[in-house]
């Protein structure tokens, strides 16, 4: 059975997106990073942040065979600061995607929360994109509820909808 098929570059369209707004929106009010955060056990907005864009570099160095960036080395101190990596991890995985590497090969790699794992390329670029859209909408409620609203549409559907 054949169907749509969503790609690795219309899932990065959607993170770049997506992304961006984050970045506008941060730019505008750099208070919410000083926001309270219960999500994965951090402290602050900005810590949300910064894992986010912590998993998208360390996982595009993972698959281009470099050595993960030292967790706590990543700033999250600014919008400009946090997206400067996740810059940094776009332009990785947009090599990556340039190249001939066995999508299908497993690699094997250290997390922070479950030790030594092992599982394919394709299945670590594709949790790289969607984890920071899973958490974009988690601090998209965050935000709402301490008054900061994100003002452009974050769902896949708005990436090409044309109004009739």
């Amino acid at each position: 059975m054949s169907g749509p098929n969503l790609t690795a570059q219309d899932l990065l369209a959607w993170l770049e997106k997506t992304s961006s707004g984050w970045r506008q929106l941060l730019t505008r009010h750099p208070e919410l990073l000083a926001t309270p955060c219960d999500i994965m056990e951090v402290a602050t907005a900005g810590q949300l942040l910064q894992h986010i864009v912590a998993v998208e570099l360390r996982y595009a160095e993972r698959l281009a065979d470099l050595p993960p960036t030292d967790y706590s080395s990543i700033p999250y101190d600014s919008a400009e600061s946090l997206y400067a990596i996740h810059d940094r991890a776009i332009t990785l995985l947009k090599q990556l995607l340039a190249t001939d590497i066995d999508w299908d090969a497993p690699i094997e790699f250290a997390t922070r929360t479950m030790g030594p794992a092992r599982s394919t390329r394709k299945t670590i670029f594709f949790h790289a994109l969607l984890h920071g859209i899973r958490h974009y909408a988690q601090l998209a409620t965050l935000a709402r509820q301490h008054g900061i609203k994100p003002d452009w549409p974050m769902d896949y559907l708005l990436m090409d909808i044309e109004p009739v």
